[in-house]
């Protein structure tokens, strides 16, 4: 008979290993005068569900003084899109649509973070303002109203049809052969939802572009040779994750990456530890 105190453990009593842990940093709203930071539950949960992942919801009001702090946590970084727009003066240019509200703690804490994270080498994974947070993080500019330049259409929703309308497929992406999105998604062809104003111009040092709407502009960026993980895309993925694959797919690779992340964090630690 086996010794119940000899220190042995079975295998299946190991301790199961540690989620993910993601930084998802909120944005300024104001309701009845009073200041909130905020982050909406659609973007969590597929983080949750299909990445397996432990989200950190990152105050970026309070300047960007602890980014150590909260990278020092994180095994990745998800930045989401919000209903603000960039400082143009943070890609050099005047601002065009100065009826739309900004939030410049955000961008400050956000453009750091990007710059810090991919000197740790974490993942990211970027939604509409998001991916253009990225792209300004590393040189690149915004058309600030792609309505309006000639050659692209109109990628507003409106605001007057029922949200579930607003989400719903709006037009046609093209994924760039023998990208990691193809082979992500299995296909060259998807259909996604439009609710932006804004979109990339000129590239950020870095990146490359791996899908193109209709009319030529940028959907999603990839950037292999500054993180194991840095991709972007500029449509909704987070809208009813559940009932769309190719969203479940995307949710679930940034999840893997996350892991990844944190094993090679732990076996770094342990190996200090020898």
């Amino acid at each position: 008979m086996s010794n119940s105190n000899s220190g042995t453990i079975h295998p299946s009593a190991q301790p199961s290993a540690r989620k993910p842990v993601v930084l998802m940093t909120m944005g300024t709203q104001e309701r009845k005068g009073h200041d909130y930071q905020v982050m909406t539950h659609k973007y969590i949960t597929p983080l949750v569900e299909f990445g397996g992942c432990v989200p950190v919801l990152v105050p970026t009001c309070c300047g960007t003084d602890e980014l150590e702090t909260y990278l020092a946590m994180a095994d990745g970084v998800y930045l989401t899109g919000a209903g603000s727009n960039i400082d143009p003066a943070l890609y050099g240019q005047e601002n065009q649509t100065p009826g739309k509200a900004q939030d410049k703690n955000r961008d400050t804490f956000d453009i750091a973070l990007v710059q810090m994270a991919l000197a740790r080498g974490l993942p990211i994974f970027g939604i509409c303002r998001g991916m253009q947070e990225i792209n300004v993080a590393l040189g690149g500019d915004i058309y600030q109203t792609v309505y309006a330049e000639p050659g692209f259409n109109d990628h507003r929703e409106n605001p007057q049809d029922p949200v579930e309308q607003q989400y719903a497929p709006a037009h046609g992406v093209t994924i760039t052969a023998g990208t990691w999105l193809e082979r992500a998604l299995g296909t060259q062809h998807i259909r996604v939802n439009s609710l932006h104003g804004q979109g990339l111009r000129t590239l950020g040092q870095g990146l490359e572009a791996v899908a193109v709407a209709e009319d030529g502009l940028v959907e999603a960026i990839h950037g292999p040779s500054l993180s194991p993980f840095l991709f972007a895309v500029q449509w909704h993925p987070e809208w009813q994750a559940a009932s769309n694959p190719d969203s479940i797919a995307l949710f679930k690779a940034f999840g893997d990456a996350c892991r990844t992340r944190a094993s090679q964090s732990h076996a770094d630690r342990q190996a200090l530890c020898a």
